[in-house]
């Protein structure tokens, strides 16, 4: 006789039912400590406990059978920590991001407040920029790494902002898969270090601007009302159109509170 428990005192154990253990042990990933040879019957270990409920957390999780399957083989204590850990982090940001946009979705539901909408004729100004050619999709991460330099460069050089940072966004980046993203911090004119190609020029423009208050996520409701406005009441340009971040992630760690300055440019 084989020796462990019987599939069905397993699957009490583990609250995995008998067809899902044997579906298990079909495709390896769960696979019995014994079958008997005359019988076919099944009996597992009590040491495969464990595995069967990391495995039935995992699958709550969503993860795939063949991520699971090589976190149960790898034989290293922290090499399959780290693999919970990541797929876990993984989930964390998903789970974020679902509750961003339900809560958009929400605002988006409710009444719209009135949008103010102001023009305004910006002079060129003397920026610290870095720009890249950027899908959508990776903005966020890509702010979240080259603001905290732009600032840093800036601390080294002994120089301090001109005002808030901003970025602007190419017509490509919006009709396209990907445009070119410009980062920017206002530095005085007499702060630029002569030939430091780091350093640029934002040019003069005039712009109808509209101030969003909240998360990064519901930025297009106030692009789409902002440029209802500009397309009943203006001429726009096709220039980049600049965002100045009034309060934002380096202000407050509360996306409720941060303050974007929309502009788009007319003629």
């Amino acid at each position: 006789m084989t020796p462990g428990v019987t599939i069905g005192e397993f699957s009490r154990m583990c609250h995995l039912s008998a067809k899902t253990l044997r579906y298990y042990h079909d495709i390896s990933l769960l696979v019995p400590a014994g079958v008997d040879e005359e019988t076919g019957y099944r009996r597992y270990a009590p040491g495969q406990v464990d595995d069967a409920h990391l495995i039935r957390r995992l699958r709550d999780l969503d993860m795939p059978l063949a991520e699971i399957r090589g976190v149960l083989a790898e034989p290293d204590a922290a090499a399959r920590q780290d693999a919970l850990a990541r797929h876990l982090d993984r989930m964390e940001a998903e789970l974020t991001r679902t509750r961003d946009v339900v809560a958009s979705l929400r605002r988006l539901l409710g009444s719209e407040p009135e949008l103010p909408v102001r023009h305004r004729r910006a002079p060129g100004s003397p920026v610290l920029r870095v720009s890249a050619w950027l899908a959508r999709t990776d903005v966020s991460d890509w702010c979240g790494r080259v603001f905290p330099e732009l600032y840093a460069t800036l601390d080294a050089l002994g120089t301090d902002p001109a005002g808030p940072a901003g970025a602007t966004y190419s017509a490509e980046f919006f009709e396209g898969e990907a445009g070119e993203v410009v980062a920017f911090v206002p530095v005085d004119a007499a702060a630029v270090p002569p030939g430091d190609d780091r350093f640029g020029f934002l040019p003069a423009s005039r712009y109808a601007i509209a101030v969003h208050s909240g998360p990064f996520v519901d930025c297009d409701i106030t692009y789409g009302r902002l440029g209802l406005h500009v397309a009943e009441h203006d001429t726009a340009l096709p220039d980049p159109i600049v965002e100045v971040y009034l309060v934002g992630p380096g202000d407050t760690t509360d996306p409720d509170g941060f303050r974007t300055e929309i502009c788009w440019p007319i003629s």
